[in-house]
C-alpha cells in the first residue's frame, strides 16, 4: 500500500477526531515535576528488548510522551512509512487549497487509535496546546494539528519534525511491570536521535546505549 492510499484510509477517521472533541489532549498536558521524577519515564527512549514478543515492537524505539501512576503514552519512532508532501497531507486533512510547501515524513505511531496524528518537533516551536517533553522536544496533538502542519508549509514552524498517526498505550502499572520483565530498556532522548538517525540503524544505536 503507498503512503497515499494508507493516508486516506486515515483521512475520514482523522476528520472526525479533528472536527469532535477527545480526551487525549488534556490528557497530554505539560508535565510537572512528579512525572518527570525517577520512578517515571515521560523523556526517555525506551529500546525493545531482541527478546520482545509482540510484533508490534519488534525492534522498535518509543519516545514517551507521558508516564505517571494513570499509566503511559509513547511514540514509535522508527516506524517510517513514507514521506509525503505537507500539501497533500493538508488536503487529506481538509484543506482543499493549501500553497504549503514542503514534504514531511510520516512515521507509525503506534498501534493504538491510528487515525490520530501526532507531530514530534523541535523544541524551537510552541502552540499554546503543544506538549513540551523536555524543552527540546514537543509534541503537538488534536486541533492544533493543522495549525502545526499548517506553518510547516509555510515556513513558519519547528526546524524539525515527523508525523506519526497512532500510539502506543500503557494502563497502571503495565509499563513498570514490562520494565521490571525486561521488556524494554532505557536511553536518554536526544534531539539527534528523534530527528536525525537514520531509521534502520537507530533500533541498533540505541540499543549499544542503552540502560
Amino acid at each position: 500500500m503507498t503512503i497515499d492510499a494508507w493516508l486516506q484510509r486515515l483521512a475520514l477517521a482523522a476528520l472526525a477526531m479533528l472536527g469532535g472533541t477527545t480526551l487525549l489532549p488534556a490528557a497530554l498536558s505539560t508535565p510537572d515535576q512528579s512525572m518527570v521524577g525517577p520512578e517515571f519515564l515521560t523523556g526517555q527512549l525506551l529500546v525493545a528488548a531482541p527478546s520482545m514478543g509482540d510484533p508490534r515492537f519488534d525492534h522498535t524505539v518509543v519516545l514517551v510522551v507521558r508516564h505517571d501512576a494513570s499509566g503511559a503514552l509513547g511514540l514509535v519512532i522508527n516506524r517510517p512509512v513514507g514521506e509525503q508532501s505537507v500539501a497533500r497531507v493538508l488536503e487529506l486533512l481538509g484543506e482543499k487549497e493549501s500553497a504549503a510547501a514542503g514534504s514531511i515524513r510520516v512515521f507509525l505511531g503506534g498501534p493504538v487509535q491510528p487515525e490520530i496524528g501526532f507531530v514530534i518537533h523541535s523544541g524551537d516551536y510552541h502552540l499554546g496546546g503543544d506538549v513540551n517533553i523536555d524543552g527540546r522536544v514537543a509534541v503537538t496533538v488534536g486541533a492544533d494539528l493543522l495549525a502545526v502542519l499548517r506553518d510547516i508549509g509555510g515556513n513558519r514552524g519547528p526546524q524539525k519534525s515527523l508525523l506519526a498517526f497512532g500510539y502506543a498505550g500503557w494502563g497502571p502499572g503495565q509499563l513498570e511491570f514490562e520494565m521490571t520483565n525486561h521488556v524494554w530498556t532505557t536511553v536518554p532522548e536526544e534531539p539527534s536521535m528523534v530527528f536525525d538517525e537514520d531509521r534502520e540503524k537507530l533500533w541498533e544505536r540505541a540499543s549499544m546505549r542503552r540502560t
